[in-house]
């Protein structure tokens, strides 16, 4: 880290410790050279998540949208928001964690789809309807089939 004070390149870290919001780190630094003293902080660069879109079209992930589908999924569902929050969370981590920068907006159906066959079936199913466009009703009861057959 180059000194503020006389530009020398050198510094050793004397202090360190996350900020009051825990997102960066507070570093006392003191100068090899000078031996003033200075504060950096240190952020996580975050890369972006982009969606392909079935169209080809990209957009920004905005994890809002993830929620708000799994809120009418499970409207009138005994299912807390808490709880979808907490799988929401899940699923940007998931997806932050799995390094891709685009992601095509199949696999985020996909995991939206897991995360509530765990936390209440019909609004799986009600996902289900909606995200995989069920053409008539037999492409409805082989959903439910497979559901039924997997209890």
């Amino acid at each position: 880290m180059k000194c503020p004070y006389c530009g020398y390149n050198e510094s050793k870290v004397i202090d360190s410790r996350p900020t009051d919001d825990g997102n960066s780190i507070r570093r006392r630094r003191e100068c090899l050279s000078c031996a003033k003293r200075f504060t950096t902080y240190e952020i996580m660069e975050s890369v972006p998540v982009v969606v392909v879109k079935k169209d080809g079209s990209r957009q920004s992930f905005d994890r809002n949208k993830v929620l708000s589908g799994m809120v009418k999924a499970c409207e009138k569902r005994p299912v807390s928001l808490e709880v979808l929050e907490r799988a929401t969370d899940e699923i940007e981590q998931t997806l932050l964690s799995s390094l891709e920068k685009e992601i095509p907006v199949e696999n985020i159906g996909n995991l939206v789809m897991e995360k509530l066959k765990a936390i209440d079936e019909v609004a799986y199913v009600r996902f289900a309807s909606v995200y995989r466009q069920f053409k008539d009703i037999n492409t409805f009861m082989e959903e439910l089939s497979k559901l039924l057959k997997k209890n």
